[in-house]
């Protein structure tokens, strides 16, 4: 059986920084880059990684995006406030080229019926591009506590999240609650268009989002690529990239 190429979306750099520090590359050379856990991930699924760079002319991501049964839409800095009507006050990192070309990834997906999973900020992007909010940060706009939990190793899972019944998450990992991995400041405030919260923590961030369509669109806050030695959190993989067989 033909293996589903599953495209991925990339980080962005437009400076020499992350690849000076590891010795590559030139002074002022742009970088495109992402996580191993991301690719291994979908290999242990079953699927076949395809990386979709970051291009100067979205005229052709079509031609990439065509040769994709599956996207996965990666973590990464912090989404641009203007892409959703709000002036920069708490973000960090942006990233605008990047957050650009993610939206019109994510309503490709739409547009074609793709699949679509979405990490991290991958859940604020998918949120962004059906028209929704996000919180700036947790902790200074909801009072929620700290959501980055860098005290622990990536796979272990540290807080819990409450999984709506009826949802497609609660048919993949069947039941009402499991303990995920978190490393983020911001999260999705108001819903976009066509899509619900199936998932939130105790004091109430939603962690993740599918599509009311018929079309495949799962998107969770926490990490599951990180947590590469879970049974559990293999399950999301798996789902999606069956999903992506057609």
């Amino acid at each position: 059986m033909k293996k589903p190429i599953i495209g991925i979306t990339v980080n962005y750099d437009p400076t020499d920084a992350v690849a000076r520090t590891c010795g590559l590359g030139i002074v002022g050379q742009d970088f495109n880059y992402v996580a191993g856990d991301y690719v291994m991930s979908i290999e242990k699924a079953g699927g076949t990684p395809f990386l979709i760079p970051q291009i100067y002319d979205f005229d052709d991501l079509p031609d990439m995006l065509k040769l994709c049964d599956g996207i996965l839409v990666s973590g990464g800095h912090d989404v641009d406030p203007r892409f959703y009507g709000e002036r920069n006050t708490y973000s960090g990192t942006l990233s605008p080229d990047r957050d650009a070309q993610d939206i019109e990834v994510t309503r490709y997906g739409w547009e074609h019926k793709i699949p679509l999973l979405g990490i991290c900020r991958g859940i604020q992007i998918i949120n962004v591009a059906a028209g929704g909010t996000l919180y700036q940060d947790v902790t200074k706009e909801l009072g929620a506590p700290v959501h980055f939990g860098d005290s622990y190793p990536r796979n272990i899972g540290w807080h819990s999240v409450r999984i709506e019944d009826e949802s497609r998450l609660a048919d993949i990992y069947g039941k009402d609650q499991i303990m995920v991995n978190s490393y983020h400041h911001q999260a999705v405030r108001d819903l976009g268009k066509n899509l619900k919260a199936t998932a939130v923590t105790e004091e109430g961030i939603i962690e993740c989002l599918e599509d009311t369509n018929d079309s495949y669109t799962v998107a969770v806050q926490w990490h599951p690529e990180m947590m590469f030695d879970s049974d559990e959190q293999a399950k999301l993989f798996k789902d999606f990239v069956d999903a992506c067989r057609g």
